[in-house]
């Protein structure tokens, strides 16, 4: 007979399902069990049922133990052996099992039979006409043997032992058809409740599902609150947990937004003030050291201005505040045509040629008439697309040098709206293209920029779901082209 199953230790399951989802650590949980209480109930049916076998086959070798000894029928002192051959027949012949037997008078004095029996344990307590059964070896066989005892002579002073023997296969194969019987149906019932527990999971499972699409859809700039009010109460206390800390950080960014912008607006009449007075003093001083110190203090305003102008530009395509401001459906080429036409005098001022084209770059293929007659229109802020391009067409100004040419270009390319400000000037390494649109980097010392310019471009262009790339011309020269989907 198998021996009960041992049970894992817990720690096993927990480290085995370290990192797994949710889902399948409480399935696993559900059923590890069921499989061992699965295991135990078969071993203990399989022990009932080999029960239930023993007391058929006791029986049967019990009814044919007694059929066998009214074969022998003592008379006077001896015994007189009745045991025709259909009576032989009737014993011996069963379909399913081996049938052994014997008759004898002990001590081991045999009379009959096709097969010597052991004899029953010497500790087996005997009683007249009541079966004693136990189990033995026949050759290679293991049987189930019942032992009778019979009185006979005069006075009963005689005794007769009637043995039949079974092998414990037909018992096993019963003991087996019952389990199997059984097993078969409670698998089956098992397998039902996994798969109705399987969907409870998933069902209870659900809300949290929903709170991670939630907050996987959302946007980086989207501080709103969660709203899960049909959930169960564990997950809307998450939510809830979630909502607190969305709460607490919109409150910071709220408040570094209202200081950068407060800042700057006291910052932006001083300085104004300041490189006015630098100015007036400047006319009004005819000593040439006087002057250059002037001359300083007013670049100085001037870019200290352009700083807080620029600041007040990133604070405003910030996502927290770009989200607050309405988008429109905005024609892009002309926007950047009039912002060409407006930087043409301080182009002329450098001595730079400022130029506006809506054909292509040597990129890509030339553009159809009808191409030509449609305007490239995109959907998003005007003011903060204006201010992506005039900072792209500022930078370009900035550090292209006197006697560069500049060339903006609006075209259409696919589903893409693109803008191309390209400069024969001294342009950017390759490996700081990626690094100058970090905030306060700039691609060289020169000019008097403020490492914001593209910055700025970048978190507006993002903002309306675009991308902003810089590419090297030859044989020298830089070209930052901004893509934005069509509308």
């Amino acid at each position: 007979m198998s021996s009960a199953p041992e049970l894992p230790p817990p720690g096993w399951i927990a480290r085995a399902l370290e990192g797994q989802p949710l889902s399948r650590q409480l399935l696993w949980w559900i059923l590890v069990p069921q499989l061992v209480l699965w295991l135990v109930g078969a071993f203990v049916t399989y022990n009932v049922a080999f029960n239930y076998a023993n007391q058929v086959v006791d029986r049967s070798l019990f009814q044919t133990s007694r059929a066998l000894a009214r074969q022998v029928k003592p008379v006077g002192n001896g015994l007189l052996i009745d045991f025709p051959k259909a009576a032989r027949d009737i014993i011996e012949t069963d379909p399913d099992d081996t049938v052994f037997y014997m008759v004898s008078t002990p001590p081991g004095h045999f009379i009959l039979g096709n097969q010597t029996l052991p004899a029953p344990p010497a500790n087996a307590q005997l009683v007249f006409d009541a079966p004693y059964f136990y189990d033995a070896q026949v050759k290679d066989t293991r049987v189930r043997v019942a032992a009778l005892y019979l009185p006979y002579g005069d006075e009963g002073r005689e005794r007769m032992l009637v043995q039949v023997a079974k092998s414990r296969a037909s018992r096993e194969l019963l003991a087996r058809h019952i389990l199997v019987d059984t097993a078969l149906p409670l698998s089956g019932l098992i397998v039902l409740m996994t798969l109705i527990v399987w969907g409870g999971i998933r069902a209870g499972l659900a809300p949290l599902s929903r709170l991670r699409r939630l907050v996987e859809d959302r946007q980086p700039n989207d501080l709103a609150p969660i709203r899960l009010e049909a959930a169960p109460r564990e997950v809307r206390a998450l939510a809830s947990a979630v909502n607190t800390l969305l709460a607490a950080v919109n409150r910071n960014v709220e408040t570094q937004k209202r200081f950068i912008n407060d800042a700057a607006h006291q910052l932006r009449t001083p300085l104004a003030g300041l490189k006015s007075q630098a100015e007036l003093a400047l006319e009004a001083s005819q000593d040439p050291q006087v002057r250059a110190r002037l001359e300083r203090v007013r670049e100085s305003a001037s870019r200290s201005a352009h700083l807080v102008t620029q600041l007040l530009t990133l604070a405003r395509a910030e996502p927290e505040s770009a989200m607050k401001q309405g988008q429109v459906r905005v024609e892009l080429s002309a926007v950047a045509r009039e912002l060409a036409v407006e930087f043409v005098p301080r182009a002329l001022q450098l001595g730079i040629d400022l130029g506006f084209e809506d054909t292509p770059s040597d990129a890509g293929p030339p553009p159809s008439d009808a191409q030509r007659s449609q305007p490239v229109c995109v959907i998003g802020n005007p003011l903060l697309l204006r201010e992506a391009l005039a900072n792209l067409i500022d930078n370009a100004l900035r550090y292209a040098g006197k006697g560069s040419e500049v060339t903006v270009r609006a075209r259409r390319a696919g589903d893409a709206a693109v803008i191309e400000v390209d400069d024969n000037g001294p342009g950017i390494p390759t490996a700081d293209h990626e690094r100058v649109f970090e905030r306060f980097v700039r691609g060289t010392h020169d000019g008097n920029g403020c490492g914001l310019g593209l910055a700025i471009v970048r978190e507006i262009v993002q903002q309306h779901r675009g991308e902003v790339e810089l590419f090297n011309v030859l044989p020298n020269g830089l070209r930052v082209r901004v893509s934005l989907p069509l509308g």
